[in-house]
């Protein structure tokens, strides 16, 4: 019997996993983490279920969707993208514009700069202090998200060991 359910089980896995490795590509580092998140997301649904035998099990369960929870902000990019929604939401809409800088590559071809424009900047001087200040706040968020990617990497590290039931 022990071997039935273990083949149907198997079956199954093989079938949840399917769509995200049919999906995955070997070249970026994100794919391995969608596997890995997916492989939590189960052991969590395992140690909340009635299969469960530890006391320990729920509270790991917990301590597994924490870690998703942290991934999902810090692989979604949500921690520095952060500013880019309080500038529009102090200075207006952000659009980006390719600008001919007035320089030719060694093809006799035109380079570009982007350029960045607020729709509440007042003037050109004006647009250069918020482009100043979303450089600054870029740099701050990104420190944000590196603390919180190192936080996440050590709770991973601390815990992992006892995801088990």
């Amino acid at each position: 019997m022990y071997w039935f359910k273990r083949k149907y089980r198997q079956i199954q896995r093989v079938i949840d996993f399917l769509p995200l490795i049919w999906k995955g590509f070997d070249f970026d580092y994100r794919y391995a983490l969608e596997l890995f998140k997916k492989q939590l997301e189960r052991t969590a649904n395992e140690l909340e279920s009635d299969r469960a035998y530890t006391v320990s099990a729920k509270v790991n369960a917990q301590k597994i969707r924490t870690a998703i929870r942290l991934m999902d902000k810090v692989y979604n990019e949500e921690y520095s993208s952060e500013y880019l929604d309080l500038i529009e939401q102090i200075y207006g809409e952000t659009t980006f514009e390719f600008v001919e800088t007035g320089e030719l590559d060694n093809k006799g071809e035109p380079y570009y700069t982007l350029e960045l424009k607020n729709a509440k900047a007042l003037n050109e001087e004006h647009q250069k202090e918020i482009n100043e200040l979303r450089t600054s706040m870029m740099l701050t968020y990104r420190d944000k998200e590196e603390r919180a990617h190192k936080l996440l990497w050590k709770f991973i590290e601390h815990n992992i060991r006892n995801w088990w039931d």
